[in-house]
């Protein structure tokens, strides 16, 4: 191709990228925008109802003072139990299909029923049980219910994270734990659990992220309760509940509680997220 006929394309090539790299950047400040005003919103109006009451008392009656200490209790008790109910059977399915579902049938549908599982929408995993467990119990809402369709929502985050994860450690770390005669459960926990250890609990911290959010499937589960409860199998109180509860009253006092709870909700959430990213870039220089 001649000099002449290259300027042409030279030139346009060079249009193309300005006009793309400018709508890139413009997506992301629209993005980054809309982003800031709701932090801003969220900031300013919750930062009102931020004060020691907040997590010292119950949630109030109509027109009264309080705060949200029980829903706090509440949404900490589930969030820890559905942890621990997701994570062990996550881990374990995670590890089969890494160790052993590639070379079978039944590994690529178990690939696929998790994905499915994984974006199903949270109000359906709380129907199902609610079918499940609720209705079987004579209609009795509980923390524990709550719990268990919450786990149904990490299974699938910590099955992806742990197949994945495992599946990143080189072969020949197999190779040569085995060639040293070293059972093959061995191999899984001392060796292959140990690389993966770092992206394994970023997978956990980031389904608690997403759980200690979710309303919907509490919503026919644990239900709620205006008082201190501490026992998983009655109605418990949970913060996003709450502040479903809160948000479209009529009372200015649960309106800014509802808005103080999203505000606490929200930075536990940065925490978690920041400290699942500290955890992968510690390992990563470690590496390095």
């Amino acid at each position: 191709m001649s000099t002449a006929n290259a300027q042409p394309l030279y030139l346009r090539r060079r249009i193309v990228n300005v006009v793309a790299l400018v709508m890139s950047c413009l997506t992301a400040l629209f993005g980054l925008f809309f982003l800031g005003w709701i932090l801003w919103t969220l900031a300013s109006k919750g930062l009102a109802g931020i004060n020691l009451d907040l997590f010292t008392k119950m949630t109030p009656p109509p027109m009264q003072e309080g705060g949200l200490a029980n829903a706090f209790f509440g949404s900490a008790v589930m969030c820890g139990l559905a942890i621990a109910i997701g994570t062990p059977l996550g881990v374990l399915a995670g590890t089969w299909l890494a160790e052993y579902g590639n070379f079978r049938k039944a590994g690529t549908v178990v690939r696929f029923v998790n994905d499915i599982l994984l974006s199903a929408p949270s109000i359906v995993l709380g129907l199902f049980v609610y079918t499940l467990y609720v209705m079987q119990t004579g209609g009795q809402f509980s923390a524990f219910a709550g719990a268990l369709s919450l786990a149904f929502i990490v299974l699938p985050v910590v099955v992806r994270t742990t197949d994945e994860m495992l599946r990143l450690v080189p072969s020949q770390m197999r190779e040569a734990a085995l060639s040293l005669g070293i059972p093959q459960w061995k191999v899984t926990v001392q060796v292959l659990y140990r690389s993966a250890a770092a992206g394994i609990v970023t997978g956990i911290l980031l389904a608690l992220a997403r759980i200690s959010g979710e309303t919907a499937p509490l919503l026919f589960t644990a239900f709620g309760n205006q008082y201190w409860n501490s026992n998983v199998f009655q109605p418990m109180a949970s913060v996003p509940v709450v502040m479903n509860q809160f948000a479209g009253s009529p009372y200015e006092s649960w309106q800014v509680l509802a808005w103080a709870g999203a505000l606490v909700l929200t930075v536990f959430v940065l925490l978690v997220s920041l400290s699942a990213r500290g955890i992968l870039l510690r390992n990563r220089i470690s590496h390095d």
